[in-house]
């Protein structure tokens, strides 16, 4: 197969959708790969990293698309992407199809394969290719709760850990996930007071019984959370419906429960958001106030550290686009159930549920 790694041009995504040990393990399966001119270069990765172990360089984003019968991205292909998705092309990349129309009805009219990582799903539940990414978008939502926390950013002007004699920034964790878990780790091992909540009472004893002992667990309801928006400094929010929009936890009317300079991180904003005010912003211009309240909510956060979440990702996505790669997608989607459920739009059909029902349209079950 013919395989394209175009470079990502989202605004600050410096990601790339392969590293050269992806590239060398497709290549050494007999498939060709075309990467685009500079594609890694933001990731660490430069030209003749890719050449070197076989992969071809395309001075065109233009050219990969034209040549590749599977492209293989990171994050969704946006408006100048649109026309050059074609007919036929499976394209395997993060979608987030509930939380953009544009998107979904341009990739319906393209007659492409669309592929979501996001939608991959093993039987036992589990989210393969969402959960790198989820462990670095974690992370960095608690970092940047903390940077946004000082007074010159828009904060309270509090030190998230605290020193000896001043009590620590609270932080509380909406969502008990593989997100929430890692935000609840880092900010607990920043030193501050954590709150994680969570509507399932196993994984709340799970996180009671592994957590550090500064993390405390609350069941997720709505009369739970407005008890501690009072005194919190930081609301993480890592809540998900696979392929399904967000519901939000935090209405507009709940902003004035909370003290001038709360930071919310809406780590959930590339499904819509759980933050009834939150919209999608970007690492260029990342932040603005609600009634006070300074919202984070970008939507490529692991964007930031190119380098980690590159190779975490392809450790993650290699071997079902290997899999794709020698079987076709539909056999191998035949072959793998977790696979299957990455179908989201197939042909001009939308097949996955969860997209179908955000947008009102007719949902057409793939049948291999």
């Amino acid at each position: 197969m013919i395989i394209g790694v175009p470079k990502e041009i989202k605004n600050n995504e410096s990601r790339v959708g392969l590293t050269p040990a992806g590239v060398a393990e497709l290549v050494k399966h007999g498939h060709t790969v075309y990467v685009q001119h500079t594609a890694g270069e933001n990731s660490g990765f430069d030209d003749a990293q890719y050449e070197a172990v076989g992969g071809k360089i395309l001075p065109t984003i233009e050219d990969v698309y034209a040549s590749a019968e599977m492209i293989v991205k990171v994050k969704e292909p946006i408006a100048p992407e649109y026309p050059l998705v074609r007919k036929g092309q499976l394209v395997y990349t993060y979608f987030h199809f509930a939380s953009d129309e544009e998107l979904t009805q341009a990739m319906i009219k393209s007659g492409a394969v669309c592929l979501a990582y996001e939608t991959v799903q093993t039987p036992d539940r589990r989210l393969p290719l969402l959960v790198p990414m989820s462990e670095v978008a974690g992370r960095m939502a608690a970092i940047n709760g903390a940077y946004y926390l000082q007074k010159t950013k828009g904060g309270k002007g509090k030190l998230i850990g605290g020193v000896p004699g001043v009590k620590p920034a609270k932080v509380l964790v909406l969502g008990g996930g593989v997100v929430g878990e890692a935000a609840a780790r880092y900010a607990a091992g920043m030193g501050a007071e954590v709150i994680i909540t969570d509507v399932s009472l196993p994984r709340l004893r799970q996180l009671d019984l592994e957590t550090p002992a500064n993390i405390h667990t609350l069941y997720s309801s709505e009369h739970n959370i407005r008890m501690e928006l009072p005194d919190v400094d930081i609301v993480i929010g890592s809540v998900l419906i696979p392929g399904a929009k967000t519901p939000y936890l935090i209405t507009r009317d709940m902003l004035k429960l909370m003290q001038p300079g709360t930071v919310m991180v809406d780590v959930a904003i590339d499904q819509g958001g759980c933050f009834e005010t939150s919209h999608p912003t970007t690492h260029s211009d990342p932040v603005y106030e609600v009634d006070g309240i300074v919202h984070y909510a970008v939507a490529n956060i692991p964007g930031a550290v190119p380098n980690t979440s590159t190779m975490a990702l392809t450790n993650a996505t290699l071997r079902y686009a290997v899999a794709l790669a020698d079987k076709g997608w539909k056999q191998a989607c035949k072959d793998d159930p977790a696979l299957y459920k990455g179908l989201n739009v197939v042909e001009g059909k939308v097949t996955f549920k969860g997209v179908a029902d955000a947008w009102n349209l007719p949902y057409e079950p793939l049948e291999l």
